[in-house]
């Protein structure tokens, strides 16, 4: 009977007792070569530094165009705050990403997933898709379809806010 007890009581605090907090999903690393020759893009190279925004688009999507130019605004908006661009091309041949790219103004890191291998590693089921990954590596947002200059902001300015600095005590002024 004791040990009946025993084990009840033990079922009953582990019950109680919380587990550990669910983690935001690690991000895929993934690498491309950049479309302006800039070298190659490599994701592992922004955790602890920067906050990404990948953005899956195609130079055939009808939404992907407008939104483009949108994009560009954000990166050159957040950029000096700690933000890196990149969009992904999927689908895509190098000559139309180069043509969409350059027709939209885009300054921003660019790359092809012709065959849909990183795409697939970040769940997207079409264009245009959105992921924000912030500087652990995790992701935080996940935006299928359209998405305006307003709804990343409400996704990136929580995440790059500097803290604003204190001012020291009246008395040491």
């Amino acid at each position: 009977m004791t040990m009946l007890r025993v084990m009840a009581a033990f079922a009953l605090l582990s019950w109680a007792i919380p587990g550990p907090a669910l983690a935001a999903p690690a991000a895929p690393a993934f690498t491309f070569k950049r479309l302006d020759g800039g070298g190659t893009f490599d994701s592992r190279s922004l955790i602890g530094k920067q906050v990404l925004l990948i953005r899956f688009q195609a130079s055939w999507c009808k939404v992907c165009g407008p939104e483009a130019d949108e994009l560009e605004r954000t990166w050159v908006r957040y950029r000096p705050a700690g933000l890196t661009v990149v969009a992904i091309q999927v689908e895509d041949t190098e000559a139309d990403a180069r043509r969409f790219l350059r027709a939209h103004g885009a300054t921003y890191p660019a790359g092809l997933d012709p065959r849909l291998q990183i795409a697939n590693r970040f769940g997207a089921k079409g264009t245009p898709y959105t992921v924000v990954v912030n500087t652990r590596g995790e992701i935080v947002a996940r935006i299928a379809g359209r998405v305006s200059e307003a709804r990343l902001a409400q996704v990136l300015d929580p995440l790059l806010k500097k803290p604003s600095p204190r001012k020291p005590p009246a008395r040491l002024q």
